[in-house]
């Protein structure tokens, strides 16, 4: 896999997760150490987890699917980019003012900003591509994207939190369309 491409996904990956830390950053301010140690790893933890997840299902099951897997990974990366965009555009719920980097909250949003990475593992297994070392690039542009997203989010949250989700969202249609035109049309 061409590294560009695989940071491409990273990025794209974590932009949820990079949302989330932006709210938290706004939430916190100022942000303890713990804090900005604790949402870092358990976001890139996950994020890095999830694809393998992913790939492991899709392996067990790529022989059956082996002529269909481009509209499958386009499918399922079209739903997640298309997803993101419209979580969005909807209604926030009422903000608790609530440490989002402790317990079970921190659990639930570690679940639920990598959930679009086990798609993405799926995806890499009815490809063929190996997914260790796009786990690890994952994991730690998440990690970084966190942390990032905690120093800005004092600062920029409120403005760029949609922003952010709906560029992460095109990003992975973008790459479903990509894996989908080229086996479609092999040069």
């Amino acid at each position: 896999m061409d590294i560009f491409f695989l940071l491409f996904i990273a990025l794209a990956l974590a932009m949820d997760a990079f949302a989330v830390a932006l709210a938290a950053g706004a939430i916190l301010h100022p942000v303890s150490k713990r804090q900005f140690f604790r949402l870092g790893f358990h976001f890139g933890l996950f994020q890095g987890f999830m694809p393998v997840l992913g790939w492991l299902a899709g392996r067990s099951i790529q022989s059956i699917i082996s002529a269909y897997d481009h509209w499958i990974a386009f499918g399922l990366l079209a739903y997640v980019g298309g997803k993101m965009i419209h979580e969005a555009f909807a209604d926030e719920e009422d903000t608790q003012k609530t440490d989002p980097t402790r317990g079970m909250t921190m659990v639930m949003l570690s679940i639920a900003t990598s959930i679009d990475a086990l798609a993405v593992g799926l995806s890499l297994a009815v490809v063929g591509i190996t997914i260790w070392t796009p786990a690890v690039v994952i994991g730690i542009t998440a990690s970084i994207l966190t942390v990032t997203g905690m120093v800005l989010g004092g600062k920029v949250g409120q403005i760029w939190g949609k922003r952010v989700e709906i560029i992460g969202g095109m990003v992975l249609i973008g790459i479903g369309i990509k894996i989908l035109v080229e086996h479609l049309f092999p040069v």
